[in-house]
């Protein structure tokens, strides 16, 4: 059957015969029939936000199987899935913004008097070498939330989108999305009860090392950077650091714990002076200004 001009339908290929079902029926969301809520479904199919679809399965705006949805119907893994136009146009008008966040501001909501990266995005902050070719209007800034947290003491690129879509895809459950940070450190000593070379244990946390930090480093700690710490009684997953330069870490994440870089650090006797976030996934920070921001451009994608 052919699908109306103005809908656009998402559906998985069949399994092949003889595959068997996996059991979910204890999965949030997921009927013991091997069905979901359709929201959990559209997000899955990377669709819509679940907020985002259960705003259209209010609105009349989703069908399954050619038939309009009810609020929180359970669908098959094989279910037709259709959204119409007014969901298409929605979506499309939907923006996604890079931030050079300054020290000082934090991600989110305001706190302690300090003001949130929201507040930046303003016609005179936008970046003049900005080549996406969209204008500026405060519907933009309506429902505009980070896409993931950056501390109020550390700069760098910080998302900001409207895209349900875009947010899961950074910080969904489920997401192993890179993120690349330079990382400026000085050592004080490892901690008490921590192992290392023994020539190192002088050096005291009142007088580091802030000059060719990776020459006095132990090379065993830096191993234990990569992997083999533990956070809020958690393993923490295996990490990409190398040194960038004498008194600089790179390190590449695939989670986000909060402050996690300088946790990490402390463990091991460092002290994170300065951090800086310069990727994530394959978006770059690039030349962007301090406190400026631009629009993620429809070619770019994370």
């Amino acid at each position: 059957m052919n699908k109306p001009p103005d809908e656009t339908t998402f559906r998985r290929a069949p399994k092949p015969a003889g595959t068997p079902r996996r059991n979910s029926s204890a999965l949030p969301g997921t009927g013991s029939a091997g069905t979901s809520r359709l929201n959990k479904r559209m997000a899955e199919l990377g669709m819509a936000s679940r907020r985002e679809a259960d705003d259209w399965i209010a609105r009349g705006w989703v069908k399954v199987n050619g038939e309009v949805a009810a609020m929180g119907m359970q669908v098959k893994p094989d279910a037709r899935i259709e959204i119409n136009k007014q969901a298409q146009g929605q979506q499309a008008n939907q923006v996604t913004i890079l931030v050079n966040k300054p020290m000082g501001i934090v991600s989110g909501q305001a706190e302690d008097g300090h003001l949130p990266a929201v507040t930046l995005i303003q016609p005179q902050n936008r970046w003049v070498e900005d080549n996406a070719r969209f204008f500026f209007h405060p519907k933009q800034l309506q429902s505009l939330v980070p896409a993931g947290r950056l501390d109020i003491d550390s700069i760098g690129l910080l998302v900001l989108t409207q895209d349900g879509r875009v947010a899961r895809q950074l910080i969904g459950e489920d997401s192993v999305m890179e993120k690349e940070y330079l990382v400026r450190v000085t050592y004080g000593g490892l901690p008490s009860g921590a192992s290392g070379d023994a020539e190192l244990g002088e050096i005291h946390e009142n007088d580091p090392v802030t000059q060719n930090v990776q020459a006095v480093f132990p090379t065993a700690q830096l191993a234990r950077l990569r992997h083999g710490l533990a956070l809020d009684a958690q393993a923490l997953k295996p990490a990409r650091i190398s040194w960038q330069n004498p008194e600089q870490l790179r390190v590449v994440l695939t989670e986000g714990k909060k402050r996690q870089i300088r946790r990490m650090c402390e463990l091991v006797g460092l002290k994170v002076v300065g951090l800086k976030r310069v990727r994530i996934g394959k978006v770059m920070l690039g030349n962007l200004p301090l406190g400026q921001w631009r629009y993620l451009a429809p070619h770019e994608g994370f």
